[in-house]
């Protein structure tokens, strides 16, 4: 048991710390700590929050815009906004003209906001204080509030009325073109009735199909839904818009749509030789009242019939233009996949998409002028858009200069 005992009074060894200068070396008689010659520099370490990089949120689709700044049309971006701002406006004016007199009690209107158009969580009476001269609330002999149209309102929807009749033969021919570009020549009542103010087809239009024996009939599917069929063919009515133009203007024609032909570099082609091996796919047209049910999804032949489905569908609308969830509505009916946001941005020579990725709209750029104004209006339109400007009005005064545009 001695060696512990010498190892207690043993006293310890001179250290020499090891210096890279000139001078002589250091003796140190304490010890130090036994300190590691590698490096720990390899060793993971944890970056403090404050000095992390921050990483940008992907955007969402439901806020990303689908065009670029530079490719950005403001005129037709400021079309979807309106709509956006109209929406109580027309979804209210739509419920309220089927309830009884007109009217409805304000407390169970606070509860539609999906019906009547306004934010989920906000109040309808703000909603409905911004279009003093459409609405007005009132207090009901049950104590209760109520709001309805105002006298001035009752007589513009006497005015549409009159229009939705004068108009009545050239719905009816539209109903027939969807009828006749339908892969089964029949589309459900609920989707026309859906899609009705894209037509300016009238409410009541499922009341009035009786009296077009000769074009329509009304069947019901093994689930009990009702279903327009068309009866008979007309050949005068399936000619599309493209068409026509191509009689008119065939240069024009030819450039609407780009279908271009895949060719290697080697080939050393200028623009103009380009240009003339893309039509080679273009032309001819496929019309879009021929039977696309059986084309192969993925061919050419497939993407220019659906192509020319969308094309002849916006042109049948009252505003040359409609939003996805129109196009979807009609789906099955026109043979459209899911791919058809992606393929109408390759042809913005006729398409402009506008909106965000989840809500976007698409426009036939050819029936707007570079204002942006449409060049030929519907009468439905005239008076939507008067309705639009009596909207954003808080009184009469200058009620006078909109009646003398009439």
């Amino acid at each position: 048991m001695a060696w512990w005992w010498r190892r207690l009074t043993q006293s310890p060894k001179p250290k020499v710390c090891l210096c890279k200068t000139l001078l002589p070396p250091i003796i140190s008689s304490t010890p130090k700590p036994l300190i590691s010659s590698f490096s720990t520099s390899f060793l993971p370490t944890k970056t403090p929050k404050k000095h992390k990089k921050k990483s940008k949120n992907k955007e969402s689709p439901r806020t990303k815009l689908v065009q670029s700044e530079p490719n950005r049309l403001p005129h037709f971006e400021l079309l979807v906004q309106r709509d956006s701002f109209f929406r109580f406006l027309t979804r209210s004016k739509n419920f309220l003209s089927k309830q009884p007199d007109h009217v409805l009690r304000l407390d169970d209107a606070g509860k539609l906001h999906r019906e009547l158009g306004f934010p989920r969580g906000r109040k309808v009476l703000r909603s409905i204080q911004r279009h003093p001269l459409i609405f007005e609330t009132y207090r009901h002999t049950d104590g209760k509030m109520w709001f309805g149209f105002t006298e001035f309102m009752e007589d513009l929807l006497e005015e549409e009325k009159s229009i939705m009749e004068s108009m009545e033969t050239e719905r009816v021919t539209t109903v027939r073109k969807l009828l006749m570009m339908s892969a089964k020549k029949r589309i459900p009542l609920s989707k026309i009735h859906h899609c009705r103010a894209l037509f300016g087809i009238p409410d009541d239009f499922r009341d009035r199909v009786s009296k077009y024996p000769n074009y329509f009939k009304i069947g019901v599917e093994d689930n009990g839904r009702r279903v327009l069929e068309l009866v008979n063919w007309d050949p005068l009515l399936a000619v599309s818009a493209l068409e026509r133009d191509f009689m008119i203007d065939e240069d024009r024609v030819k450039k609407a749509f780009k279908f271009p032909v895949k060719h290697g570099k080697d080939l050393d082609l200028d623009v103009d030789d380009v240009r003339k091996l893309n039509l080679l796919n273009t032309l001819p047209l496929v019309s879009p009242y021929s039977d696309g049910s059986g084309l192969d999804l993925w061919t050419l032949q497939a993407e220019k019939y659906r192509v020319g489905v969308l094309h002849e569908f916006l042109n049948l609308t009252l505003e040359k233009r409609a939003s996805i969830h129109h196009i979807v509505e009609f789906k099955e009916e026109f043979s459209l996949t899911k791919h058809a946001y992606q393929m109408l941005l390759k042809q913005p020579r006729t398409f402009y998409l506008a909106g965000t990725e989840m809500n976007w709209a698409v426009f036939l750029k050819d029936a707007y002028d570079e204002n942006g104004a449409l060049m030929n209006k519907d009468p439905q339109v005239v008076f939507n858009e008067k309705l639009y400007k009596y909207a954003e009005m808080q009184d009469m005064e200058s009620d006078s200069g909109i009646r003398n545009k009439k």
